[in-house]
C-alpha cells in the first residue's frame, strides 16, 4: 500500500476512494494499538482527546475515530468543534496520551483529513505513521467488557482554550477595533470570543459554522472581503484564519494585506527587543520573501530555511530551541505558547505589539519590504530531475546572474503533484513574471514527460 500520510496527516476528498468512515475507524483503533505499545499501559485505560473543524463530512469522521479509539481500550473527550491548535493545547493540558484532529485545514469543504498528536500535542513523526499504517487490517486481541473505552464530551473545551490563549498577553488590547474572518471554520466561536475577551472590539464575519462554506470565498486564502470589511468598519486591522485557525493573514486600517512574512518579523522584532529570541534566529521555509530575509539581516536576526511545510519549521525550532517560527502563508508558531501554528494566537500577539509601541499595523510591517514574487507551476514534468538536470541548473544559474542579487529564483518540485513549482522574485513584478515563464518554460523541454 502507498503511504497514507502526508505531511499533514491523511487527507482527501471525505467519502471518496480513501477516506471513508471505514478508513477512519481502523486508522484509530491502529493508533490505539501502536499507543498502547508504545506506553505500556497497565494501571489506566489510555485516554485521547478528538475534535474537528465544521464540515459535515467530520460528524461522521469524528464519529468513525471515537467508536475506533474505545474499540481498541481507549477513553475519549470529545472536544467538539476547536481550532487544531485548540486541540493541540487541551492534549497537553488534559494529559491526554493521544489527540486526533478531524480537519482539511485551509482545503474546500468537501475534503477532510485525519491527524494524529503525540502526548504534549505534538504531530507524530513519520516513523510512528508508518507503524499505524502498517497495523491496518491485521488481527488483534479486541477488548470486551469493562475493557472497552468510554465517550465523553467536554463542552468547556472552548473556553478552556480562549481562557489559555488571553493569558498569554501581558497587557489589554483596549482601544482597538479589528475585525475578523473565521472563514465559517472552527474559530468562528473561539476567536472572536479570544479577542473581546483580550479587551478589543471585535466585528466578526463569516462566522456560521454551519459545515458547508467553510473556506469559500473567505479567510485567509480569500482576503478580498476582510480587505473590504476593514475599509468598511473603520476599523484598526482585520486578522483572516482559514478552516481550521492554524493559520492567519492580516489586513491593515488601509485594506492592504499583511502576509506571513511580515508577521512573523513583527513578532520576530519584538522577541528580540525583549530579549526573548533564542540565539537571535526565527526560522522560516526557502518560500519566504528575499524582502523578509533583508529585513531580519539589517535588524541582526539570523535566519534558519527549511524546506515547505510547518512539519519542517517546527523539527528545526524543537532541535534548537528558538521560539518563532513559520511561512508565508500565515502558518506561525510560537513555541513558548504553542506546539503548531495559531492563527487567533498570533492575532492576539500582533495587537499586543500594536499596543505595545503605539504603532500602526502597516507601520510594524514596513519593517518588510516585500520584492514581487510570482509563482509558475509546470505540471507533466519530470519532477525527480529537477534539480539534476544540466539545462535547467544552466538557466537558473543564467537568470539568477542576470538578476545580479536583487532577487532569487527557486525551483522546487510538489510534494504531492506531478509538478514543478518555479518561483522567482524580482525588483519589479514585471521582471519576475518574465523570468518565471522563461524557467517553465525550460522546465517544460527539458523535463517533459
Amino acid at each position: 500500500m502507498a503511504r497514507l500520510f502526508g505531511t499533514d496527516g491523511v487527507r482527501g476528498r471525505a467519502n471518496g476512494e480513501i477516506l471513508t468512515a471505514a478508513l477512519a475507524l481502523d486508522l484509530a483503533s491502529s493508533a490505539a494499538l501502536v499507543l498502547t505499545e508504545e506506553g505500556g499501559f497497565r494501571d489506566r485505560k489510555p485516554v485521547a482527546v478528538v475534535g474537528r473543524d465544521p464540515r459535515i463530512s467530520g460528524e461522521f469522521l469524528q464519529a468513525a475515530v471515537a467508536a475506533g479509539l474505545a474499540s481498541a481500550g481507549v477513553d475519549v473527550i470529545d472536544l467538539g468543534v476547536i481550532p487544531t491548535p485548540g486541540i493541540a493545547y487541551l492534549t497537553g493540558a488534559l494529559d491526554a496520551d493521544l489527540g486526533v484532529v478531524i480537519t482539511a485545514s485551509h482545503n474546500p469543504m468537501p475534503d477532510n483529513g485525519i491527524k494524529f498528536l503525540q502526548r504534549g500535542g505534538l504531530k507524530l513523526d513519520d516513523a510512528l505513521e508508518d507503524r499505524i499504517q502498517a497495523r491496518l487490517g491485521q488481527p488483534w486481541q479486541r477488548p470486551t467488557g469493562a475493557d472497552v473505552g468510554r465517550i465523553s464530551a467536554r463542552e468547556t473545551a472552548v473556553e478552556e482554550y480562549v481562557g489559555y490563549l488571553v493569558a498569554t498577553l501581558t497587557r489589554p488590547l483596549a482601544g482597538l477595533k479589528v475585525v475578523v474572518d473565521c472563514a465559517d471554520g472552527a474559530a468562528s466561536v473561539s476567536g472572536p470570543l479570544a479577542l473581546t475577551n483580550a479587551g478589543a472590539t471585535v466585528i466578526a464575519i463569516h462566522d456560521d459554522p454551519n459545515g458547508l462554506t467553510i473556506n469559500d470565498g473567505s479567510g485567509s486564502t480569500h482576503p478580498e472581503a476582510l480587505q473590504k470589511a476593514v475599509l468598511e468598519h473603520n476599523a484598526d486591522v482585520g486578522f483572516a484564519f482559514d478552516g481550521d485557525a492554524d493559520r492567519c493573514l492580516a489586513v491593515d486600517a488601509q485594506g492592504n494585506l499583511v502576509d506571513g512574512d511580515q508577521l512573523i518579523a513583527i513578532l520576530a522584532l519584538d522577541l528580540a527587543e525583549s530579549g526573548r529570541l533564542p540565539d537571535d534566529t526565527v526560522v522560516v521555509t526557502v518560500m519566504s520573501n528575499l524582502g523578509f530575509l533583508q529585513a531580519m539581516q539589517a535588524a541582526g536576526i539570523r535566519v534558519r530555511q527549511t524546506s515547505v511545510g510547518d512539519r519542517y519549521v517546527l523539527e528545526e525550532m524543537r532541535a534548537h530551541g528558538y521560539a518563532i517560527g513559520g511561512e508565508q502563508s500565515g502558518h506561525i508558531i510560537l513555541s513558548d505558547h504553542a506546539t503548531t501554528g495559531d492563527g487567533t494566537l498570533t492575532a492576539l500577539h500582533v495587537l499586543q505589539r500594536m499596543i505595545a509601541t503605539g504603532k500602526s499595523l502597516a507601520e510594524l510591517a514596513g519593517a518588510v519590504v516585500r520584492l514581487p514574487q510570482v509563482l509558475v507551476n509546470v505540471a507533466d514534468v519530470d519532477k525527480g530531475r529537477c534539480g539534476a538536470d544540466d539545462g535547467v541548473l544552466a538557466a537558473v544559474a543564467a537568470e539568477e546572474a542576470a538578476l545580479g542579487g536583487q532577487g532569487r529564483v527557486l525551483l522546487r518540485p510538489s510534494g504531492t503533484e506531478n509538478l514543478v513549482r518555479v518561483m522567482v522574485e524580482a525588483p519589479s513584478h514585471e521582471e519576475a513574471q518574465s523570468v518565471a515563464e522563461r524557467l517553465a518554460d525550460v522546465v517544460r523541454a527539458r523535463l517533459s514527460l
